[in-house]
């Protein structure tokens, strides 16, 4: 039977301090969602009810350097101005690592907890690697839905060394294989605001390079509760890979939250605000959050 976990301090202690994670209170029988982690009901998300994003159409990117690049320049940039998400096909990355990395995911967060537990932050032997739960659920309201692992991107070698041995190779073979794409979509939307960018100038405002993996295991309510709450990235441009049962939703400007539906090869690229304010707004950086439908890794 499971530890009553309704008192928030034994809850944060087994959750975030002993690095069970959310995982580690399905996996002791946990068959509620405890009140710590339910949303109030502004945050909710009525998946039942939940729009599609019908807008966000695939960008085909096999044609960014040929006879179609004008055209596929401005559905980038359109996409960037309008929902500031669209998502990617025949974007360099294949279909093949894409399944690997999700797998590799799967594989760290379903090891036991001490495993995982080396690399809280209070104790991590490096820097470079960080798993929780939640964004920050020491200040916040209602604790997210969500096990994390984020690995910062230095150099090959150092993240060979020190990123998580059950995902290190396919992890970084995703961001080095990515980084073409990126480097490409932002030198679009640069120039078509006046601005060519020099390689030197390109990667400083690429900026910090990291992994982020989120794992969102079976939730009993899951109407209660949410994977990652809203907020707006802080960088230049994500790069997301859903998982097949999707989840991710987006509020436009004076619009009402929309699911972009999951595509099989796909990838999703959100504008960062950094980059909507050195495009002085024209691009958008939009609000987005992350439901829970019985989902587990993204």
């Amino acid at each position: 039977m499971a530890a009553n976990y309704e008192d928030r301090d034994t809850l944060f202690n087994f959750v975030v301090k002993e690095g069970n994670g959310v995982k580690g209170l399905i996996d002791s029988g946990m068959s509620c969602v405890p009140q710590p982690f339910v949303q109030p009901l502004s945050e909710r998300i009525a998946t039942p009810n939940g729009q599609t994003c019908e807008a966000v159409q695939p960008i085909d990117l096999s044609q960014i350097d040929g006879p179609c690049h004008t055209e596929v320049a401005k559905q980038i940039v359109e996409a960037a101005e309008t929902l500031g998400f669209f998502q990617v096909v025949n974007h360099g990355v294949s279909v093949e690592l894409l399944e690997l990395l999700k797998m590799s995911a799967h594989e760290f967060f379903e090891q036991p907890p001490e495993n995982k537990a080396v690399y809280l932050k209070e104790v991590s032997p490096s820097k470079l690697v960080k798993y929780g739960t939640s964004f920050v659920p020491e200040k916040e309201k209602a604790i997210e839905w969500k096990d994390y692992v984020s690995m910062l991107y230095t150099n090959d070698d150092e993240a060979l060394q020190h990123w998580p041995l059950q995902c290190r190779e396919v992890a970084l073979d995703f961001l080095k294989s990515s980084m073409a794409m990126v480097k490409r979509i932002v030198e679009v939307l640069m120039e078509d605001v006046g601005v060519i960018l020099e390689e030197e100038r390109m990667n400083s405002l690429v900026g910090t390079k990291m992994v982020n993996m989120n794992y969102y295991p079976t939730c009993p309510s899951p109407e209660l509760t949410i994977g990652v709450g809203r907020h707006s990235d802080m960088g230049m441009l994500t790069v997301l890979l859903q998982d097949s049962i999707g989840g991710l939703y987006v509020k436009p400007d004076n619009g009402d939250w929309a699911e972009i539906p999951p595509l099989n090869g796909a990838l999703v690229i959100n504008v960062g605000d950094t980059l909507q304010i050195l495009s002085n707004g024209k691009y958008k950086s939009a609000e987005h959050r992350k439901s829970l439908d019985f989902a587990r890794a993204d």
